[in-house]
């Protein structure tokens, strides 16, 4: 039976990825003109899961019993966190706070391109530690392109920037990526136990990144910009944006404070996103505009859920096979948890992607009762990971999506060619200051 297992997992595996490179989504007809267009990777992990169940390497019961179990970890209570928040930043985007904010940039910061682009670059790291990384990059990335063409210039570095910034920053707080929510529920850890631990090296990588990129785009940022002024984004409901910002600010701040509180993390981020959609609601049928609420629901990312349960699924079976105790005691032979779990979880975002590594980490983890330093490197792994290549993150994936849809070059290699270097430098001064804070 485990033979058994590992060949599901790694098949699923190996086809998950594949599927990235070679046929990432399919297209269904099922009316005139009209189709639906599915994601290829979750579906593969979900017939993953599901064969592990058929094939009785896992039991039905098992798999009902970790997706709802009381514990902090269980996988539900994390996507409702996750999903709280994003669909919190997504109303804030489509009231137009995001174009609004880049456009202001732009405008104060049009005299030089490596002036914008540091701009850039900071506004991106900010807006990512309070709000997702991922709805950062999604929202970001087609303004950067039209923005950049309007001003004539290459929108490569900006968008590279932008990418390397969100999942950079990402690591700063504990809602910053669904991985972190992840690997820090299992070991308990605060809001603010997680921020004294990865501030230092957040802010310190951050910095050596944005170095980096301006030596690597020293050339293509030496060129003037043609035009004397970019049109500032209008909000049209201030009022709207206002209570979407303190919701989001509260939200934070009652996050920071959970552990006080007595109150689950997903329950304080589910409650703020009900009372703001609630608001958003009437609001809409007031103004009767219901565009906001149409667009939020598109733009949610639903793949999101089948493809942390799937793994969800793999990540017992592994787990009940005694493959995952295997793994961490060959880990846990290089005796340094600091160098051993940061570099292999670094590795293994990029063959199975951040999430998934995040799940079969934490167990294993878990199970070799290995220190918070391999908890907290494994944290560092599975964000910086997320730009080795474009398979080490779902972002990765949606982003280079959104790329091709506005017919911009950046092929698999290329993206490599750029980001892999950055990450591997930027791996090691994030160890190295984790080492030095632990």
């Amino acid at each position: 039976m485990e033979t058994l297992t590992i060949i599901i997992a790694i098949s699923t595996i190996v086809l998950m990825m594949a599927s990235v490179i070679f046929f990432p989504s399919i297209v269904i007809f099922f009316k005139a003109h009209k189709s639906i267009t599915i994601n290829c990777y979750w579906v593969i992990c979900l017939l993953g899961a599901i064969l592990m169940i058929v094939c009785g390497c896992v039991s039905f019961d098992s798999v009902i019993d970790g997706i709802t179990s009381d514990a902090a970890i269980n996988p539900l209570k994390i996507l409702l966190l996750f999903y709280s928040m994003s669909v919190m930043s997504i109303i804030l985007d489509e009231l137009g706070f995001f174009k609004y904010i880049a456009s202001v940039v732009a405008n104060k910061c049009k005299s030089s391109q490596k002036v914008l682009f540091i701009c850039f670059y900071l506004c991106v790291s900010v807006l990512t530690v309070f709000t997702s990384n991922d709805i950062i990059i999604l929202t970001f990335t087609p303004f950067i392109i039209f923005l950049c063409r309007k001003l004539n210039v290459n929108p490569i570095p900006y968008l590279i920037s932008e990418f390397i910034a969100a999942n950079t920053l990402s690591m700063m707080l504990i809602i910053g990526n669904p991985t972190n929510i992840y690997l820090g529920s299992f070991y308990g850890i605060t809001f603010f136990e997680y921020l004294k631990v990865m501030a230092l090296p957040t802010i310190v990588t951050a910095i050596v990144v944005l170095v980096l990129l301006l030596l690597i785009f020293k050339k293509q940022l030496s060129k003037s910009i043609d035009i004397d002024e970019v049109n500032v984004e209008k909000i049209n409901d201030k009022r709207s944006v206002i209570i979407t910002v303190s919701h989001l600010i509260v939200c934070i701040i009652l996050l920071a404070l959970s552990n006080y509180l007595n109150i689950q993390m997903y329950l304080i981020s589910f409650i703020l996103f009900i009372t703001l959609f609630v608001y958003i609601i009437i609001n809409c049928i007031i103004t009767k505009k219901y565009q906001i609420i149409k667009n939020t629901f598109k733009r949610i990312p639903y793949d999101l859920c089948p493809f942390v349960l799937s793994m969800f699924v793999l990540v017992i079976t592994l787990k009940n096979q005694g493959i995952l105790l295997e793994l961490s005691t060959v880990l846990s032979k290089i005796n340094n948890d600091l160098y051993s779990y940061g570099v292999s979880s670094f590795v293994c975002s990029n063959f199975m992607n951040n999430i998934p590594m995040s799940v079969m980490f934490s167990e294993m983890i878990v199970s070799s009762n290995a220190s918070t330093t391999a908890l907290y490197a494994t944290v560092i792994g599975s964000n910086l990971g997320a730009y080795l290549t474009p398979l080490g993150a779902l972002a990765g994936i949606m982003w280079l999506g959104l790329l091709k849809n506005e017919k911009v070059e950046m092929s698999f290699g290329k993206f490599i060619i750029y980001t892999g270097p950055i990450s591997l430098i930027a791996m090691c001064v994030s160890l190295l200051l984790l080492g030095f804070v632990l």
